[in-house]
Protein backbone atom coordinates (compact mmCIF):
# COMPACT_ATOMS: atom_id res chain seq x y z
CA UNK A 1 0.00 0.00 0.00
CA UNK A 2 1.30 3.43 -0.91
CA UNK A 3 1.28 5.46 2.29
CA UNK A 4 -0.83 8.52 1.53
CA UNK A 5 -3.83 10.18 3.16
CA UNK A 6 -6.37 8.55 0.85
CA UNK A 7 -5.14 5.02 1.60
CA UNK A 8 -4.89 5.65 5.33
CA UNK A 9 -8.48 6.96 5.35
CA UNK A 10 -9.59 3.81 3.49
CA UNK A 11 -7.75 1.76 6.12
CA UNK A 12 -9.71 3.64 8.82
CA UNK A 13 -13.01 2.64 7.26
CA UNK A 14 -12.17 -1.07 7.45
CA UNK A 15 -9.92 -1.32 10.53
CA UNK A 16 -10.93 1.61 12.79
CA UNK A 17 -14.58 2.25 11.94
CA UNK A 18 -15.30 4.18 15.14
CA UNK A 19 -12.69 6.76 14.14
CA UNK A 20 -13.96 6.86 10.57
CA UNK A 21 -17.60 7.37 11.54
CA UNK A 22 -16.58 10.03 14.08
CA UNK A 23 -15.11 12.03 11.21
CA UNK A 24 -11.39 11.47 11.82
CA UNK A 25 -9.41 11.90 8.57
CA UNK A 26 -5.73 12.11 7.67
CA UNK A 27 -5.17 15.39 5.86
CA UNK A 28 -1.43 15.13 5.12
CA UNK A 29 1.51 12.86 5.92
CA UNK A 30 5.11 13.38 4.90
CA UNK A 31 8.71 12.87 6.04
CA UNK A 32 8.35 15.20 9.02
CA UNK A 33 4.75 15.25 10.18
CA UNK A 34 1.17 14.05 9.99
CA UNK A 35 -1.98 16.17 10.18
CA UNK A 36 -5.35 14.68 11.08
CA UNK A 37 -8.62 16.61 11.09
CA UNK A 38 -11.93 16.02 12.78
CA UNK A 39 -14.99 18.26 12.64
CA UNK A 40 -17.34 18.78 15.57
CA UNK A 41 -20.77 17.38 14.75
CA UNK A 42 -23.74 15.76 16.43
CA UNK A 43 -22.24 12.26 16.26
CA UNK A 44 -19.04 13.14 18.18
CA UNK A 45 -20.41 15.64 20.70
CA UNK A 46 -20.39 15.53 24.49
CA UNK A 47 -23.18 16.91 26.73
CA UNK A 48 -21.33 20.25 26.95
CA UNK A 49 -21.73 21.15 23.27
CA UNK A 50 -18.15 20.39 22.25
CA UNK A 51 -16.23 17.43 20.86
CA UNK A 52 -16.03 14.36 23.07
CA UNK A 53 -12.52 13.91 24.49
CA UNK A 54 -12.19 10.37 23.12
CA UNK A 55 -12.76 11.62 19.57
CA UNK A 56 -9.94 14.12 20.05
CA UNK A 57 -7.77 11.29 21.37
CA UNK A 58 -8.54 9.13 18.32
CA UNK A 59 -7.51 11.91 15.96
CA UNK A 60 -4.39 12.74 17.96
CA UNK A 61 -3.36 9.09 18.21
CA UNK A 62 -3.76 8.64 14.47
CA UNK A 63 -1.48 11.62 13.80
CA UNK A 64 1.25 9.79 15.74
CA UNK A 65 0.39 6.22 14.78
CA UNK A 66 0.31 6.92 11.04
CA UNK A 67 3.92 8.10 11.31
CA UNK A 68 4.85 4.84 13.06
CA UNK A 69 3.02 2.74 10.45
CA UNK A 70 4.65 4.68 7.62
CA UNK A 71 8.16 4.18 8.98
CA UNK A 72 7.58 0.47 9.60
CA UNK A 73 6.42 0.07 6.01
CA UNK A 74 9.43 2.02 4.73
CA UNK A 75 11.81 -0.22 6.71
CA UNK A 76 10.61 -3.33 4.88
CA UNK A 77 10.88 -5.29 8.15
CA UNK A 78 8.30 -6.81 10.44
CA UNK A 79 7.92 -4.55 13.46
CA UNK A 80 5.15 -4.59 16.05
CA UNK A 81 3.73 -1.36 17.44
CA UNK A 82 1.65 -0.62 20.51
CA UNK A 83 0.56 2.38 22.56
CA UNK A 84 1.95 1.81 26.06
CA UNK A 85 0.76 5.02 27.71
CA UNK A 86 -0.95 8.30 26.93
CA UNK A 87 -2.03 11.57 28.50
CA UNK A 88 -3.81 14.69 27.40
CA UNK A 89 -4.46 18.28 28.35
CA UNK A 90 -7.59 20.09 27.21
CA UNK A 91 -7.33 23.87 27.08
CA UNK A 92 -10.42 25.03 25.18
CA UNK A 93 -13.77 23.67 24.00
CA UNK A 94 -13.29 21.81 20.74
CA UNK A 95 -15.84 23.05 18.19
CA UNK A 96 -15.50 23.46 14.44
CA UNK A 97 -12.71 21.64 12.63
CA UNK A 98 -9.79 20.60 14.81
CA UNK A 99 -6.43 19.75 13.25
CA UNK A 100 -4.07 17.50 15.18
CA UNK A 101 -0.45 17.68 14.14
CA UNK A 102 2.50 15.52 15.13
CA UNK A 103 5.84 16.86 13.91
CA UNK A 104 8.13 14.28 15.51
CA UNK A 105 8.68 11.77 12.70
CA UNK A 106 12.42 11.84 13.40
CA UNK A 107 11.82 10.07 16.73
CA UNK A 108 9.94 7.30 14.95
CA UNK A 109 12.69 6.75 12.41
CA UNK A 110 15.35 6.53 15.14
CA UNK A 111 13.33 4.01 17.17
CA UNK A 112 12.53 1.79 14.18
CA UNK A 113 16.17 1.78 13.08
CA UNK A 114 17.30 0.94 16.61
CA UNK A 115 14.86 -1.93 17.15
CA UNK A 116 15.79 -3.45 13.77
CA UNK A 117 19.50 -3.12 14.57
CA UNK A 118 19.37 -4.36 18.18
CA UNK A 119 16.26 -6.55 18.23
CA UNK A 120 15.28 -4.82 21.47
CA UNK A 121 12.00 -3.07 22.16
CA UNK A 122 12.10 0.72 21.89
CA UNK A 123 9.82 3.18 23.67
CA UNK A 124 9.32 6.83 22.73
CA UNK A 125 6.81 9.62 23.27
CA UNK A 126 5.11 11.54 20.46
CA UNK A 127 3.14 14.75 20.93
CA UNK A 128 0.11 15.82 18.91
CA UNK A 129 -1.34 19.32 19.24
CA UNK A 130 -4.96 20.10 18.39
CA UNK A 131 -5.65 23.53 16.89
CA UNK A 132 -9.09 24.91 16.01
CA UNK A 133 -10.11 26.95 12.95
CA UNK A 134 -9.12 30.20 14.69
CA UNK A 135 -5.59 29.00 15.42
CA UNK A 136 -6.27 28.39 19.11
CA UNK A 137 -4.92 25.31 20.85
CA UNK A 138 -7.71 23.08 22.16
CA UNK A 139 -5.69 20.10 23.39
CA UNK A 140 -2.28 18.47 23.56
CA UNK A 141 -1.99 14.69 23.57
CA UNK A 142 1.07 12.57 24.24
CA UNK A 143 1.40 8.91 23.28
CA UNK A 144 4.12 6.52 24.39
CA UNK A 145 4.73 4.05 21.59
CA UNK A 146 6.56 0.74 21.87
CA UNK A 147 8.06 -0.84 18.78
CA UNK A 148 9.85 -4.18 18.49
CA UNK A 149 11.36 -6.00 15.54
CA UNK A 150 9.84 -9.46 15.09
Amino acid sequence: MEFNSQNINRFLFFKLPSAYWSGVRVKTIDEKSCQVTVRFKWFNQNPFKSMYFAVQAMAAELSTGALVMREIQRSGKKVSMLVANNNGTYTKKAVGTITFTCEEAHKVKEAIEKTIHTGESQQFWLKSTGIDEHGDQVSVMNFEWTVKAK
